[in-house]
């Protein structure tokens, strides 16, 4: 990652956004990284980079002082995933996101350990609503089971959770002042919506209880990215 694009000088980067590098190639993401330069200080590595070079991407981006969240949902048997989260966190990232069923977020607890690597549950898929629920065969609302989720996280010993800005008060309500609560889906007014089906803006987020938003397409597709980074930071600027 070239050292000179990391070291820019420009300002106001919001630790509270997270900026996706959903993109098929460490050479891809490293450019949105350059481009966007000091606007973003918080970058999520999901699966789509995880299958090629997420982990050394992730390496890259915390030797450079960033924060890095692996959104990778891990979800199997306990045994594994206890293991893979105590490999994970040797990596010294930031965030780590599991399904929030009780049995794989108590072995993500447990494989964290003493590390500060921050376990957060994903409750419900902010692209799936209540019909889309109904069809995979969950009697409960979207609602509904996020709460039940979100409890279950809590009892758990996650530090905190993925929840749609929708019912992000109802994840502050439950996990109280220090609980972490992720939105992703977050669009801001002058971008599209695309798969996202329960998105709200940044400020409505905020305002809601989040800790943290993550917008992604409305700033890595954008023309000129580090302004439209800059611009969703000046409307989180005045949510404190």
């Amino acid at each position: 990652m070239a050292a000179a694009a990391l070291a820019r000088a420009e300002t106001r980067a919001d630790p509270r956004l997270i900026v996706p590098l959903d993109f098929p190639t460490a050479e891809a993401a490293r450019a949105a990284v350059a481009r966007l330069g000091q606007a973003v200080s918080f970058y999520k590595v999901g699966l789509e980079l995880f299958a090629t070079d997420g982990m050394a991407v992730a390496r890259e981006l915390k030797a450079a002082g960033r924060q890095v969240f692996l959104d990778w949902k891990l979800h199997d048997i306990p045994t594994t995933v206890q293991k893979a989260t105590a490999a994970i966190a040797g990596a010294g990232c930031d965030f780590l996101t599991v399904h929030g069923e009780p049995q794989v977020m108590a072995a993500a607890v447990r494989g964290r350990a003493g590390a500060p690597l921050k376990i957060l549950a994903v409750t419900v898929l902010t692209s799936l609503d209540d019909a889309d629920l109904k069809e995979m065969g969950y009697a409960e609302s979207a609602r509904a089971l996020v709460e039940r989720r979100i409890r279950q996280a809590i009892a758990a010993g996650c530090d905190g959770v993925i929840a749609s800005p929708h019912e992000a008060a109802l994840a502050r309500r439950l996990g109280g002042p220090e609980f972490l609560v992720v939105t992703p889906g977050v669009r801001p007014d002058w971008s599209a919506k695309n798969d996202q089906a329960r998105a709200a803006t940044p400020a409505e987020a905020l305002q809601a209880g989040a800790s943290h938003i993550v917008c992604g397409r409305p700033i890595t597709a954008a023309d000129d990215p580090h302004a439209a980074a800059l611009r969703v930071v000046s409307e989180m600027a005045r949510i404190r």
